[in-house]
């Protein structure tokens, strides 16, 4: 049971890599550091465990079975299975929608039901009040869109979550109730992938830290 990149070649020109023979590891209840300058390869490691990106060789190994497909070609249990946070939450977040309306989103999107109690749970654990839920996005300042974007990535209970410069844009009490929210995730068994240029970040956040444009070196 583990999210792998194997072996991962990717980037968006042909002939320009970002990533080169990159293996990366994320067991369940592990939060994986992922480290370096931009420009480094990060974000796109991020994009492609998080089954947005197609790389151009190698694979990802989903709990054992290889996935097949990017985005909305990847089977519907493999996408539900790994839930994302984006750096720029005005961007990742749909205007027109209240905060309410974007944590339930992928409900809505997979046809699955509401779970009240549990909705209600991500909306305390985030620190989302029943006002601030009502509200649209250009109504509330980054680090309250930015705890929206994260219970709806927790919404569907994924086994996987990848945190791309989740807290880059936010204050550093917002910082310490996100990452204490994922820790909290993590310890329950969820597998974390933390992207950060904040290196005394994930000194305290992660279990370990993988630095991407360093293929030889191995895990740890």
């Amino acid at each position: 049971m583990s999210l792998v990149a194997e072996r991962i070649v990717a980037g968006y020109r042909r002939g320009v890599r970002v990533l080169d023979g990159v293996d990366v590891t994320v067991a369940p209840g592990e939060v994986v550091g992922l480290a370096g300058p931009s420009g480094c390869g990060k974000s796109t490691l991020a994009r492609v465990l998080a089954l947005l990106h197609a790389p151009w060789s190698g694979r990802v190994v989903l709990d054992g079975g290889a996935v097949r497909g990017v985005r909305y070609r990847a089977p519907r249990n493999h996408r539900t299975a790994v839930g994302v946070v984006f750096q720029q939450p005005r961007l990742a977040a749909d205007p027109r929608l209240t905060l309410r309306e974007i944590v339930v989103e992928p409900l809505l999107a997979t046809g699955r039901g509401a779970d009240p109690a549990w909705e209600e749970e991500l909306h305390d654990r985030v620190g989302l009040t029943a006002e601030l839920l009502g509200r649209r996005p250009h109504e509330v300042s980054d680090g309250q869109l930015q705890r929206a974007c994260l219970a709806r990535a927790l919404v569907l209970r994924p086994r996987y979550l990848v945190c791309d410069e989740m807290t880059a844009m936010l204050d550093a009490s917002t910082t310490a109730a996100l990452v204490r929210v994922v820790a909290e995730r993590a310890a329950a068994g969820t597998g974390v992938l933390a992207v950060s240029h904040d290196e005394e970040l994930l000194a305290v956040w992660a279990h370990r830290v993988r630095r991407p444009w360093a293929p030889a070196v191995a895990d740890g």
